[in-house]
């Protein structure tokens, strides 16, 4: 039986590595390996000299994180279509403002596919310092580098991130208005009303990682997208069972749905001056265990 000395303190801090290893995957899966790896760390080591346990099982976790992301690296050249960041089915910031700076304030699908532009030291400084708010000092110690390296490469991050994150809107209202009517028309598969709500250069991102039906390209322009998720909102009909449904996605409204067979999609539109600008949609079934134990209104 496990120790409450050893369970209870892990278990305090177990939300924070799955953060800090979440920002730093892009996967669900890896982030609760990472998390699991990290115990059992934890459960081995001499805790004696242990003066802070939080900044140790961060540590920790980052160390494990970083090691998997430079292995991931070379998987994903080899990825069928787009890749996406595995989507997190997430509490609303107003519903429980503990979650919310746990994750942190930056966890959108859209932040987590610039993130995959850095390297792996850049990505881990820049989750490190910029989303959680660790000092340069201790980004320094956690990853085995100098202050001023941290620095020169949470700049080079922070430069990178901010030249290629698209402006999106924040206001919460809307963007769930507008992903309402955003999945009714799509569910109805009604092309003009799907086009009201969308801007001309909108972009769609779909991956099906070669596990589902998906675009191997994204699909630009308004028209484009409008017909592609109107004819998905068709075919939905002959998915037994299919459930979609309005959802936090990554911090944000969101869509998923689920089937008979378990997790069907998840998808989160970013909306600029009230349009949808981009869509990004994830069917491959391997990235939607972030999904599983999410409820919707019948309780699936």
């Amino acid at each position: 039986m496990t120790s409450p000395a050893l369970l209870e303190p892990f278990n305090r801090h177990r939300r924070l590595l799955f953060a800090v290893a979440y920002q730093m995957l892009g996967s669900v899966a890896d982030a609760e390996d990472v998390v699991q790896d990290a115990w059992l760390r934890w459960s081995a080591a001499d805790r004696g000299d242990v003066a802070d346990e939080r900044a140790y099982l961060v540590t920790i976790t980052s160390r494990l994180a970083l090691d998997r992301l430079r292995a991931a690296r070379t998987r994903r050249e080899t990825y069928v279509g787009p890749w996406l960041p595995e989507p997190l089915a997430t509490t609303g910031p107003a519903d429980d403002p503990a979650e919310a700076a746990e994750l942190g304030d930056r966890v959108s699908l859209a932040l987590l596919v610039v993130l995959e532009t850095l390297s792996p030291l850049e990505r881990a400084v820049f989750v490190l310092a910029e989303v959680f708010g660790l000092p340069a000092a201790e980004v320094g110690r956690v990853l085995g580098r100098s202050e001023a390296a941290v620095r020169q490469l949470a700049h080079r991050a922070r430069q990178h991130v901010e030249a290629r994150q698209p402006r999106f809107d924040t206001d919460r209202r809307t963007a769930r208005a507008v992903t309402e009517r955003f999945l009714a028309a799509a569910v109805g598969g009604d092309v003009g009303s799907l086009l009201e709500v969308l801007a001309p250069d909108v972009v769609l991102v779909t991956d099906g990682g070669g596990r589902a039906k998906a675009a191997l390209r994204p699909i630009e322009g308004a028209e484009k997208v409008a017909r592609f998720m109107a004819a998905v909102g068709t075919q939905g009909g002959t998915v037994p069972g299919l459930r979609v449904e309005l959802a936090e996605v990554n911090g944000a409204p969101g869509l998923l749905a689920w089937s008979d067979d378990g997790p069907y999609l998840a998808a989160q539109l970013l909306l600029v001056d009230g349009r949808v600008q981009q869509v990004l949609l994830v069917r491959n079934p391997d990235k939607l265990g972030g999904i599983a134990a999410a409820s919707v209104g019948d309780g699936t």
